[in-house]
């Protein structure tokens, strides 16, 4: 997410509206407005959080009607503006994850067009805003990036654990790829372990200065387990231009966590390789940033997808995953 997102999102607002389609079947894009969407469930209601100032707030019953509530950042993280100067609370890419009776929200702040970002964390002990307990205590920064210093970019977690509980940090877009490195077990620090590996990565034009993201269009890594294998699911092309957006979610997958990766073809995703998933149509201007949950046996992919008929504005998308014999995900292509 560049700086095209930024001015694009103000322009689109945000506000109550309907997801038809999503329960039966799951094959719905719809009217809410939203941008890198991430869900998760407790006591029968689903949360969705997303990209947009303070982080966007939704709920649902159902995955169909969906109600916005406060933001989780009424005010900017007090840490925000030692990153970005005179940060405005447009708060990028959340996701959010439940360990030992904790619910703990990741986030992106960042310039716009730079790596001049970093990744926080706030924790809270219940999702319901009406619940007496709630309120997120906010932890300050789990990793950051420099330009001229880091060629990858700290924005779009995802947090992982092993097979042996350990947990791990998805990050990154553009520059020199994506990357995953150890936590510790606080879930708050960066592991004194310390880890790092590259998930995927496209060409890029390394004449540009370590300060451009270049040409290598890739982002928001989304790490799921099923069965014997880690899908790694990403985002290629361009956000955040709406009718000109041109984003798509392709996949890879490896045995081992740290990977390597490669898509049905065979080619490494370290490589520029990655298996289309879905991609946008004349409908629907680009379709990415996508996250992957199980519920009740049914995986679901979400994303947002621009939307023709709305002057390009992102909404959400929600896809039933179908697994093929050879255990590659598919989901049904977007239509009106």
């Amino acid at each position: 997410m560049l700086g095209s997102l930024h001015r694009f999102l103000l322009g689109a607002g945000f506000g109550l509206a309907l997801l038809s389609g999503a329960a039966a079947g799951a094959q719905g894009v719809g009217e809410i407005r939203v941008h890198d969407p991430v869900v998760i469930r407790e006591a029968g209601t689903y949360h969705l959080f997303s990209t947009g100032r303070g982080i966007a707030h939704f709920t649902s019953p159902d995955l169909e009607e969906w109600t916005e509530v406060a933001p989780v950042f009424p005010e900017k993280p007090d840490w925000a503006d030692g990153v970005v100067a005179d940060f405005g609370n447009h708060i990028w890419a959340p996701d959010v994850v439940r360990h030992d009776g904790r619910y703990y929200l990741y986030y992106s702040v960042s310039a716009f067009g730079k790596n001049t970002s970093a990744i926080g964390v706030a924790t809270s002990t219940t999702l319901d805003p009406n619940a007496p307990d709630y309120g997120w205590t906010d932890h300050g920064i789990v990793i950051r990036s420099y330009p001229n210093r880091d060629l990858w970019n700290a924005i779009d977690p995802n947090l992982i654990f092993d097979e042996g509980g350990v947990p791990w940090l998805s990050f990154g877009s553009f520059w020199n790829g994506l990357k995953l490195t150890r936590l510790d077990s606080s879930l708050t620090r960066l592991s004194t372990e310390e880890e790092w590996h590259t998930l995927a990565r496209r060409e890029r034009s390394f004449e540009l200065a370590d300060e451009n993201p270049g040409d290598a269009a890739l982002e928001a890594p989304f790490l799921f387990r099923k069965g014997d294998w880690y899908y790694l699911f990403l985002s290629w092309d361009l956000c955040c231009r709406g009718v000109e957006s041109t984003y798509k979610v392709v996949v890879g997958r490896s045995a081992r966590m740290e990977g390597p990766y490669f898509d049905r073809d065979g080619k490494n995703l370290f490589h520029g390789g990655g298996s289309l998933v879905l991609k946008g149509n004349e409908n629907w201007y680009g379709a990415g940033h996508c996250s992957v949950y199980d519920f009740d046996g049914t995986d679901y992919l979400f994303f947002h997808a621009y939307d023709a008929a709305d002057n390009g504005r992102p909404k959400l998308g929600v896809r039933t995953i179908n697994w093929t014999a050879d255990g590659w995900p598919t989901v049904e292509p977007l239509d009106r």
